[in-house]
């Protein structure tokens, strides 16, 4: 593979290593939904907020009946548009698409911004599992390959149960154990030869 060919990290995790000092970013595990040569979109799948999915509902005047999911945070999925809700989900087998606005993901989960997954959900219908979140991670053109060239992520392959069995304080050790890497073992100095 050429130095100049382009990388996709779509279906990936990005591990925040130890020395990012970015505040919306330090420990953070980010899914990676969409990643081409114009940029990249991700969602912070480990920052929950103080707002429950029922408080949220209740905010977009619906109710919530789905006992499973009404005490779920809704987490800080990163620092843009922060009070627009992302919905990350198991792909929908409906013929034709489910939602309005929803992107599929290469590798089996959907992320929809569109209400209309919210008003299945108030209705005890929509997708068995979701994350919710408000705000999403982004990066311009070659942004994301200066910060992986500076050693600030480490990236493995996503694992959807990691983001929805997975408790929210385990998420970080757990990516890095996809790896094989134990918290211990990462330096905050990046090491070049």
């Amino acid at each position: 593979m050429s130095s100049g060919a382009p990388i996709d990290l779509t279906n990936q995790f990005l591990i925040a290593m130890p020395g990012v000092a970015d505040d919306n970013f330090a420990g953070t595990v980010v899914y990676l939904c969409e990643h081409s040569e114009r940029g990249a979109l991700g969602l912070v799948i480990n920052r929950p907020s103080d707002i429950t999915l029922s408080k949220l509902f209740e905010k977009v005047d619906l109710s919530l009946d789905r006992e499973d999911l009404a005490a779920q945070p809704v987490f800080v999925g990163g620092p843009v548009q922060t009070e627009r809700g992302f919905v990350l989900h198991d792909a929908l087998d409906i013929e034709g698409g489910g939602y309005t606005s929803s992107l599929k993901i290469p590798g089996g989960l959907e992320m929809t911004t569109s209400k209309d997954v919210l008003e299945a959900l108030s209705h005890g219908a929509g997708p068995r599992r979701v994350f919710v979140t408000l705000g999403y991670a982004g990066w311009s053109a070659g942004q994301l390959e200066e910060e992986l060239g500076r050693n600030g992520w480490i990236t493995v392959a996503a694992e959807p149960t990691l983001i929805f069995d997975t408790p929210v304080e385990q998420r970080y050790k757990r990516a890095l154990s996809l790896l094989g890497i134990d918290l211990g073992m990462l330096s905050s100095e990046a090491g070049h030869a």
